[in-house]
């Protein structure tokens, strides 16, 4: 497929990486922590690797030849945004620009058993994010993207037995980090259906 893009038949591309796309988002969202940034990052990615495609050896495999680039992209807009000065949260803005308040759900209509999958999936994904970045990047590639050992090493550029230790020490942080809130949870939703 990868030649016949390179011959011309531009059209293949999706399908050469629509299997991907998920992966790449993944990625794209442990740095960024924002889901529009993380939506640019993994499309600025795509367009990198059209752009690079001749230049990729069948070394490795080409997800994990994408998921270099993903991670390069958003090291890199990670470094741009640094430099950029931030607004502080407390000023207040001008008068002309106008603030519509958010809609807020009924909360009435979510059944207790969703609030308690929400507030998990919550836990979980602070959690997450609160790894070191070392530590939650081979999380997510081997854990939540289900990549192999050597394609995990691949890319991240890093030797397989890394990979192994900085995978155990992530499961570990989550573990102790999680164990006693998912008790919590567990005892509040008892308690929710007690008379």
């Amino acid at each position: 497929m990868i030649a016949a893009v390179l011959a011309g038949e531009i059209q293949l591309y999706h399908d050469l990486v629509r299997p991907y796309e998920r992966s790449v988002y993944v990625m794209a969202l442990s740095y960024m922590k924002n889901e529009a940034d993380a939506e640019d990052v993994a499309q600025e990615a795509f367009v990198r690797a059209f752009r690079k495609l001749s230049s990729f050896r069948a070394e490795s495999k080409f997800s994990t030849w994408l998921i270099g680039i993903t991670t390069n992209e958003a090291r890199t807009r990670l470094r741009r945004q640094a430099l950029v000065r931030m607004e502080p949260l407390d000023e207040l803005p001008d008068e002309d620009k106008r603030i519509s308040p958010a809609l807020l759900r009924d909360w009435r209509e979510i059944p207790s058993e969703a609030v308690e999958r929400d507030e998990v999936r919550v836990l979980i994904q602070r959690a997450v994010e609160q790894l070191p970045e070392i530590y939650r990047q081979v999380f997510l590639l081997r854990d939540v993207e289900e990549l192999t050992i050597s394609e995990t090493a691949g890319a991240l550029n890093i030797s397989i037995p890394s990979v192994k230790v900085r995978l155990h020490r992530a499961r570990m942080m989550l573990q102790k980090q999680l164990a006693p809130q998912l008790r919590t949870v567990n005892r509040t939703s008892k308690r929710r259906w007690l008379p």
